[in-house]
């Protein structure tokens, strides 16, 4: 259709310019040629003598570009016009009217005044698309008619939005290379395709692209074609085709989205047990296998120099104790998924302390010589050498740090070289070696020795000799001696450090004849070298003398310690004799001892007296060790012997929770007699006191809080056959108290009549009594009446 529209145009020109032509033939060739001829002398007349202004353009128009739907304006201004005025579009006339009719978008704009015939396009099309100049024709007076230059129209046309043929997802393999073409169609000019990937990086390598004309042959196609060669960086990462030409500068784009499969991407690091990227010997040492692959990897395998090593690793391997074999061993990690199969390496670098491959050995070098001696040291990282030269007295000199030390041999460089190594973190080692210079032997042994007659005796023969010697004899009073002729001999030969030799002669049974002077003979290639050594015999007391002396000395010290002994028992004994025992009255049953903290009360006898009052026997609880004590406990538990249980009073254990409701009586019955309880009745009257002993506290019982009184002969038991306390309290058994009690008068039993029993007037003591320290007070078993171990009738004063 637009071609057709083309070709109507240059028709349509084509016709306009012969009609215009035949105008001005009409209009000039009536006259015929003589009449032509006349005018053109009369016009050439005329502007020879009175002159003419040409036509001309004051602006012609100029190429443009517009975007379709847009408005152009190509300017044409025309001075001193004489002819008629047109425009053309590719040669053809498109009128002169300044309407243009025929062309509803195009119009003539300006005015004939100014000279102004620019041409106006509205709304443009891909029609409009063309060349087009401004034309003016000829004048009456032979002004000749004007051209303007073509100026170019070119319509622009965006390109459609570009497409990617893949799709909008891509599965891809790493290093397999894939191609994505993107599209951009309609664009006039054609599009510029441009890739960018996921960081708005352009891609410039591995893209072709190619444009191809539409069937309209205005527009265009364009093809462009990635080859990418997928990588782990692309995975998930979108790639961008953006288009864009020059009638709209904004980008029209499409995007994929990449994912990638790649084989595992392994890293080989140490976890733990490694200082400064070194792992010490013994330690324990964890290693990561780090692995980014996709899709996750499916199977681990680790290897120690291509060996595989035992055992369920996976990500981590764990080598218990490093030795110095790992050191600079390869360590490889190697994991596989569905898209391949990877590995990694790492080289063990593993410290150990120097030690020694071989250690310096001795040297032996005549004046001159030159040596070389030899440190050759194990040690991770490498050992520091250093070899220092030994003098007595004085500091080690350094002689070099490498491993081999040449030396030459004179008196002053000869004698003993220090190789010390060291290892940062380990402790320094060291071995040393001597140079000896060849001479002739000497002899250092002692030249005095001893032996006992009767014994094995060794003489001994200590020679320096570098060389070694070649030959050692022994000599007695001037003649050699042979170990093959001579059996009471026999010699032994001993290489000892630092170049010396021992012989030693073995005298198997030593008699007096064997001592005197022996002669040490000992040759080397350099020389000889012989000592006088003289053997003693050693003089020792006879055996009989040292039994005698041993068995004396025993005897003394026997007999002191058993002096000692018999001593501080005397003393003992007599320390008991001097000193007053207590009489104690015990119960037939005795308590368990109990510490000084508890409350176990002394027990106190009313003894009656001739006086008609009563003497008190108070017991004490504390005097002894071995003892048992007498006595109830005031608190805590204790065990009971022989407990009434049918009597509810005996049911309580502790003094303290004892409450005694049934005895709201002052009186109370018990076996001997009736008694008063104090602490439950009233203060008794004056003419009723408890006549208590004069006390004596022995200093040395103070800090036990017993009790204690002189004794008197009329008031004094009998005592126990069987006493045996260590601080003289007298004690006995049960038959014995009561018939102590009953040689004493006092009831027992139910033999007494059953009458109060008080104390009288008349008495010693008139002092008033202090309950506080009644031994009845706040202790239910001393006023049980039923109890049948209860003591005698008791009272207390203190």
């Amino acid at each position: 259709m637009a071609a057709e529209f083309k070709r109507t145009l240059k028709l349509r020109g084509r016709r306009d310019d012969s009609e215009f032509e035949n105008r001005m033939r009409r209009k000039l060739g009536w006259a015929g040629p003589d009449v032509c001829i006349w005018i053109l002398l009369s016009a050439t007349f005329f502007v020879g003598c009175h002159g003419y202004q040409e036509q001309r353009f004051a602006m012609e128009p100029q190429d443009q570009s517009a975007v379709v739907g847009s408005r152009v304006t190509l300017p044409c201004r025309v001075e001193h016009k004489v002819g008629s005025l047109q425009w053309t579009k590719d040669d053809f006339g498109l009128g002169t009217h300044r309407n243009l009719s025929g062309y509803e978008r195009y119009s003539m704009i300006g005015s004939d005044e100014e000279g102004d015939y620019s041409l106006d396009i509205k709304d443009i099309t891909l029609e409009d698309d063309g060349l087009y100049q401004c034309q003016v024709s000829s004048g009456l007076n032979g002004v000749p008619a004007i051209r303007s230059r073509y100026a170019k129209v070119t319509v622009l046309v965006a390109p459609e939005p570009p497409r990617i043929l893949q799709g909008a997802f891509i599965d891809a393999i790493e290093d397999q290379p894939v191609d994505i073409e993107c599209v951009s169609e309609g664009g006039k000019p054609a599009s510029e395709i441009t890739w960018v990937d996921g960081s708005q990086n352009v891609i410039k390598n591995n893209v072709e692209s190619r444009v191809e004309m539409l069937p309209d042959e205005q527009r265009y196609i364009t093809r462009s074609v990635l080859r990418l060669i997928p990588n782990k960086l692309h995975h998930n990462q979108t790639i961008t085709c953006q288009a864009q030409n020059t009638a709209d500068r904004a980008y029209r784009m499409a995007t994929v989205h990449i994912e990638v499969k790649y084989a595992p991407k392994i890293n080989v690091s140490i976890v733990s047990g490694a200082v400064n990227k070194r792992i010490p010997e013994g330690s324990e040492a964890r290693f990561l296998c780090s692995v980014d692959a996709n899709p996750p990897a499916q199977m681990y395998r680790w290897y120690l120099n291509n060996n595989p090593i035992v055992g369920d690793y996976e990500e981590e391997l764990i080598i218990f104790n490093v030795t110095r074999k790992h050191n600079k061993a390869v360590l490889k990690c190697e994991v596989s998924n569905t898209a391949g199969k990877s590995e990694s390496t790492l080289a063990l670098n593993v410290t150990y302390p120097p030690s020694f491959r071989t250690h310096p050995q001795n040297v032996e070098a005549a004046v001159g010589a030159s040596v070389t001696l030899s440190c050759d040291v194990d040690g991770q990282p490498q050992p520091e050498i250093r070899w220092l030269f030994h003098e007595p007295g004085r500091i080690g000199q350094v002689k070099g740090k490498a491993p081999n030390l040449k030396v030459y041999v004179d008196e002053r460089t000869a004698g003993r070289y220090i190789c010390k190594a060291t290892v940062s973190g380990y402790p320094e080692i060291e071995s040393e070696a001597t140079i000896f210079i060849k001479g002739a032997p000497k002899i250092i042994s002692n030249r005095t020795q001893a032996g006992s007659e009767g014994d094995k005796v060794t003489v001994e023969c200590e020679a320096l000799s570098v060389p070694r010697p070649d030959d050692i004899r022994w000599y007695f009073e001037g003649k050699e001696i042979s170990v093959i002729q001579d059996p009471d001999f026999a010699t032994l030969e001993e290489t000892l450090p630092n170049g010396i030799v021992k012989s030693s002669l073995v005298i198997r049974d030593s008699q007096s004849k064997h001592y005197g002077v022996y002669n040490c003979s000992v040759t080397n290639e350099y020389g000889n070298a012989n000592a006088a050594i003289t053997l003693k015999p050693l003089k020792t007391l006879p055996l009989f003398i040292i039994l005698i002396g041993v068995t004396s000395g025993i005897i003394i010290f026997s007999s002191f310690v058993i002096l000692v002994v018999v001593c501080h028992r005397k003393r003992r004994k007599n320390q008991k004799i001097n000193e007053k025992p207590d009489v104690t009255v015990t119960s037939g049953d005795m308590y368990k001892e109990s510490d000084r903290s508890s409350n176990i009360s002394d027990l106190k006898l009313q003894l009656p007296q001739t006086d008609e009052s009563y003497d008190l026997e108070y017991t004490s609880s504390d005097r002894s060790d071995t003892k048992n004590p007498a006595g109830l406990p005031l608190a805590g538990p204790v065990p009971l012997p022989n407990i009434r249980h049918d009597d509810p009073m005996l049911q309580f254990r502790y003094s303290n929770d004892y409450s005694d409701p049934t005895y709201a009586d002052t009186y109370f019955k018990n076996p001997a007699a009736y008694v008063y309880d104090y602490p439950q009745g009233y203060v008794p009257p004056p003419h009723l006191r408890v006549q208590s002993p004069t006390l004596e506290v022995p200093t040395s019982r103070s800090l036990q809080g017993s009790l204690t009184r002189s004794i008197d002969t009329s008031s004094t038991l009998p005592l126990s056959a069987g006493n045996g306390s260590q601080n003289n309290s007298l004690q006995r058994t049960k038959t014995d108290e009561t018939d102590a009690i009953n040689n004493l008068g006092l009831p027992v039993g139910g033999e007494a009549p059953q009458v109060p029993v008080y104390t009288q007037s008349g008495g010693k003591n008139q002092s008033g009594v202090d309950l506080r320290y009644a031994a009845t007070y706040g202790n239910p078993y001393l006023r049980n009446g039923t109890m049948s171990n209860a003591p005698t009738t008791l009272a207390t004063h203190v």
